[in-house]
């Protein structure tokens, strides 16, 4: 099967009328200005998710559903939320965005929690006591796979605006998707349904990651879920 593909690039001085990058400034803006570039040419619900992770079959699919129902809908979006028990590393902590949600299954904030790892067999993370404090294996967290559609474009362009007015001189602020989204939820703007997915994150965030995650990859192929060569 063959897909159009597009290609957008993100640039420092791709910015709003009045406004010019900091001399200083080397730093690509963040997230959510690499999908501002998309914004001519997505016309229809999208997907964003980070180039260097891996995020399994499902989760493409239930993300996919979603998307398929929302027509011409506005200002109803998703996340697809993992369990955290399936996203963590053999080498050490990790950060991780624990979701939090309303009875209806939609996002209503997400709490960072930067180190997160097994302890005796439960799922921890550090508090600021420095006391472990176990959680559900199955408790969602963000890993920046996402659902839009596109009015999501203007609610980028309106904040970056007052992003890059808050951060005139911080030649290091990013614009991430998870800021924004959480303006839109907590202004109730928008509604972002967490979706389930049984789906295990991989990801290389420590070098001694690497080995474990090529096995998994083989073992998928070796399984017949994904072809060699992939494409």
């Amino acid at each position: 099967k063959k897909i159009p593909v597009e290609l957008v690039f993100q640039e420092l001085d791709t910015l709003p009328e009045g406004f010019t990058p900091h001399p200083d400034r080397v730093k690509p803006w963040g997230t959510n200005h690499a999908v501002m570039m998309g914004k001519e040419v997505i016309n229809e619900p999208f997907a964003v998710i980070n180039a260097d992770d891996f995020y399994g079959r499902e989760s493409f699919k239930v993300l996919a559903d979603f998307l398929s129902t929302l027509g011409n809908s506005k200002n109803r979006y998703c996340m697809v939320g993992y369990h955290i028990g399936n996203t963590l590393s053999e080498s050490g902590t990790v950060a991780r965005g624990v979701c939090e949600t309303d009875t209806e299954g939609n996002l209503t904030g997400v709490v960072e929690r930067t180190q997160v790892m097994r302890v005796e067999g439960n799922v921890c993370y550090k508090d600021e006591n420095d006391q472990w404090i176990p959680v559900g294996d199955q408790t969602p967290v963000s890993m920046n796979m996402w659902g839009f559609t596109p009015d999501y474009f203007r609610y980028s362009d309106d904040y970056f605006v007052q992003f890059l007015k808050d951060n005139a001189e911080n030649i290091k602020a990013e614009f991430f998707i998870p800021l924004l989204v959480n303006n839109l939820t907590v202004s109730g703007e928008v509604t972002v349904k967490v979706l389930d997915t049984p789906s295990k994150w991989f990801g290389v965030t420590y070098a001694e990651d690497r080995p474990d995650v090529v096995a998994k990859l083989k073992d998928l192929v070796e399984k017949g879920v994904y072809p060699s060569p992939l494409w």
